[in-house]
């Protein structure tokens, strides 16, 4: 007895159907590819925009503190040891014509800064005690987080301004009636706190007292450490040529100059190259998202045989097949290019908004990241589709 014909399985019971022509692969496993394009797409999308607003915001610190800043101090003397300027030096380089304003900072050495007399003396904290000069703000282009700088009454007497940093290791948050700082056997009022002095770091972790002052009750020896100096944008390099002979005229040799803005934009290089490689980072994600794609299209050119042989045998061209396999494969790459640069776009904004910066996405990487992802998915797809289209319609039809 001949058994009885079963009807041809034209198309299988997992496959979904969404919108007729668009794609027809199993959700999940689209999704997930998908996924995977837009992790690699938002993480190179994020590097790029942090990178960008962190270049941004370091660009608006140094149009508002000036690139015009140069600092002079000792280096070494022909013996390897340690110079010092003369006293006279500050007075010195301000009769440079084009040096707008001058100030110096002296290190007090041996002297340490305690939060309460109770304090084991080994326990400094990495605090430095400096005498500064009054015009130093301005100069450095320091700010006050909090209470007042020293003036030409307080800086004759034990009164300090402490550096963010240092204020922050002593525990002082806010300048209070009476708050003290033990220093060198003697208490000290503190009547300011300093913002973070970009141009000056090494002022962050500061106790700054008074030149009289320091000389008074802490034993400083008078010579300056550090110098200061703002020149007329247009003669920097001008001054900057001089500086030395200028603050030791016996000695040139012995003299450091440097122009703090320039490490600021050292470090805006490394910065760059870190960049460089998270972007490689990224690069592989969004290669393994595009094999996560090319897998996809040829599970769903499989599980599509009898699909596929229905349509040649109803007429469809081998170039319609790839072109459709091929669509549905942009499709997929351009769903989570779209979604990755989204995400990326919402991670920098997050990011700059806790930092307090600019948030920057520059039009190239969001069009890179996209035009990225249509061409992984133009090579991930083209395997699948070519397979698609060389299908016979005999063979495709007898397929399970």
């Amino acid at each position: 007895m001949t058994a009885p014909l079963q009807p041809a399985r034209l198309f299988p019971a997992d496959v979904v159907r969404v919108g007729g022509a668009g794609l027809r692969t199993r959700p999940m496993r689209a999704f997930l590819s998908a996924l995977g394009i837009a992790i690699g797409i938002a993480a190179m999308t994020a590097v790029v925009g942090i990178s960008s607003s962190s270049r941004a915001e370091l660009d608006r610190q140094l149009a508002a503190l000036g690139t015009n800043m140069l600092t002079v101090a000792p280096g070494n003397d022909i013996f390897g040891g340690n110079a010092t300027l003369p006293d006279e030096s500050v007075e010195m380089i301000s009769r440079i014509g084009p040096v707008t304003r001058v100030a110096a900072v002296g290190k007090v050495a041996n002297v340490h800064v305690y939060r309460s007399d109770r304090i084991p003396a080994g326990q400094t904290n990495a605090i430095t005690l400096r005498a500064a000069q009054l015009g130093l703000p301005g100069t450095v282009g320091a700010t006050l987080a909090d209470g007042v700088w020293l003036n030409a009454a307080t800086g004759q007497y034990p009164a300090v301004v402490l550096g963010a940093a240092a204020a922050r290791r002593l525990g002082i948050e806010s300048v209070n009636d009476g708050v003290q700082v033990y220093i060198h056997q003697r208490w000290f009022t503190v009547i300011g706190i300093l913002a973070e002095v970009p141009l000056a770091p090494e002022l962050d972790s500061s106790v700054l007292i008074g030149w009289d002052a320091a000389k008074s009750y802490a034993g400083f020896d008078g010579h300056p450490t550090t110098v200061y100096t703002r020149s007329k944008d247009s003669a920097v390099e001008a001054v900057r040529g001089v500086l030395a002979a200028t603050a030791n005229p016996q000695a040139p040799n012995e003299v450091k100059v440097s122009r703090p803005s320039d490490a600021l934009a050292a470090r805006q290089a490394t910065d760059k190259t870190f960049t460089g490689l998270l972007l490689g980072l990224g690069a592989v994600a969004l290669l393994v998202g595009g094999v996560g794609v090319a897998n996809t299209m040829v599970i769903s050119v499989l599980e599509r045989r009898a699909e596929i042989g229905l349509r040649r045998a109803l007429g469809a061209t081998r170039g319609q097949i790839l072109l459709q396999f091929l669509s549905e494969s942009l499709l997929l790459s351009a769903l989570g290019g779209v979604g990755g640069v989204t995400m990326g776009i919402g991670v920098t904004a997050f990011y700059a908004a806790t930092r307090e910066w600019p948030a920057i996405v520059p039009a190239w990487a969001t069009a890179g990241g996209v035009a990225a992802t249509l061409v992984i998915g133009a090579i991930a797809g083209l395997y699948p589709a070519v397979r698609a289209a060389r299908l016979a319609p005999t063979e495709a039809l007898a397929a399970p």
